[in-house]
């Protein structure tokens, strides 16, 4: 029997990073754009480019860790309590890792590790895609999250880019059926970022899939969307909807769904995907006092929470009140509306069950957050699967026409990006 090892080793082989390739240098290409157009800006404007991108707004709190652990705390005049335990632990333990075994300092160790964590997770992004849809509409994929407004967060020593990598290769790995490394992987965004959870959540919703369609005496195919097993199409002819995902695993992934090993890994998998954001809100609450609920006074004390979107829909209204502010609350009105419709159209493409819980949630815990509002498109990049529609309307259009849309993409965004941490930046 093909062991998880083994097919960890299959995937990596040197034909995948092949097939990679283009969709890697198009994204390296554009996030190059960007820090030049962001180095050109700031030195008009007589600061430091390498600053704003690793010792400002978060990213000193993760280097504050990094040097000197957690207790740090501030205290601010309104009786609000900022502490760094808020702040997860995976990138800080990254950031001391490089400073120990290179002359780097904990800042440059951040910036390292986000420009790493950007390739692998554009290249997961790429592999999630290519698997559904074939390699153009992964090269898509990558170039639109890479093309993002907020893209320039990418390159930040923020979290954002590791947890993307960590959760696009767990969701990468559920799909082909790798249970052992979607669990390791997930244990270990829940160790990046809370919402983690949403990592957590697509392997436990595929693990429960797959064990329902077993009791039911139906097929798995890894990832709980395959076509039905006549061919049949709702419009009446035959064969999948041309948009429906493909099944099958590339790069040799076993499908032998109903084996015992396979159920062995599955439950494994399951098991492991909680830990390490479970151990991390339980360390917590111990160190705090609060119990498993610590976590959550953390977070109360930035102001944090979970209201269902009651705060921010208060802000959106609250911009509606005079001009030119209303024309920002038209605009986040209007981004709302379009990442609710992308995950529409997500859902109506049958985008596999794992994508769709996770984009999801991801989605749910940016939107319904209580504060933070200027975050929220920062918040709402791990949600790469909402850009898939996009990506495979993207992959039909002529090669010419794709070029020339995604070049003014990326360099409107290569602007923006050197605008905004300029400016205001991400909280």
């Amino acid at each position: 029997m093909t062991t998880d090892l083994e097919t960890r080793a299959a995937a990596a082989r040197p034909g995948a990073l092949r097939r990679a390739a283009p969709a890697l240098l198009g994204y390296a290409a554009v996030r190059a754009l960007g820090l030049v157009v962001l180095a050109l800006w700031s030195e008009a404007r007589g600061k430091s480019a390498y600053t704003l991108l690793t010792a400002r707004w978060d990213s000193l709190w993760y280097t504050r860790v990094a040097e000197l652990g957690y207790g740090y705390e501030v205290r601010l005049p309104n009786g609000d309590v900022h502490s760094n335990l808020a702040f997860f632990p995976l990138l800080p333990w990254l950031e001391r890792l490089a400073a120990a075994v290179s002359p780097l300092s904990y800042a440059d160790g951040g910036f390292v590790v986000s420009l790493l964590a950007s390739l692998a997770a554009a290249w997961g992004i790429f592999a999630v895609a290519d698997h559904l849809y074939g390699p153009r509409a992964g090269a898509c994929a990558v170039l639109l999250w890479a093309v993002l407004p907020v893209g320039i967060v990418q390159s930040m020593a923020y979290s954002e880019s590791l947890f993307t990598a960590l959760a696009a290769w767990a969701l990468y790995a559920v799909l082909t059926g790798r249970w052992v490394t979607a669990g390791l992987l997930a244990g270990l965004a829940g160790l990046t970022r809370p919402v983690g959870l949403a990592v957590v959540a697509a392997v436990w919703a595929a693990g429960t899939a797959a064990f329902l369609r077993e009791r039911a005496g139906s097929s798995f195919v890894g990832d709980g969307s395959a076509v039905p097993a006549d061919g049949a199409r709702g419009d009446g002819r035959a064969g999948p909807p041309p948009d429906a995902p493909r099944t099958g695993a590339p790069y040799g992934a076993p499908q032998q769904p109903h084996s015992p090993g396979v159920r062995l890994r599955r439950v494994a998998g399951m098991l492991l995907a909680p830990l390490g954001a479970a151990g991390y809100v339980l360390w917590v609450g111990a160190r705090t006092g609060d119990g498993p609920l610590g976590y959550l006074e953390v977070q109360a004390g930035w102001r944090n929470g979970f209201d269902g979107g009651y705060a921010f829909a208060r802000f959106v209204a609250g911009r509606l009140t005079s001009f030119p502010s209303a024309l920002a609350g038209v605009a986040l009105i209007a981004g709302v509306a379009l990442v609710v419709w992308l995950y529409v159209l997500c859902v109506r493409r049958r985008q596999p069950l794992p994508l769709l819980v996770y984009a999801g949630t991801v989605t749910a815990l940016a939107l319904c957050a209580s504060s933070y509002f200027g975050s929220k498109p920062r918040l709402l990049m791990p949600a790469f699967p909402l850009l898939l529609p996009l990506a495979l309307a993207l992959a039909r259009a002529r090669t010419r026409l794709l070029a020339a849309g995604l070049g003014t993409a990326a360099a409107v965004s290569a602007a923006y990006g050197a605008f905004w941490l300029n400016g205001s930046g991400p909280p």
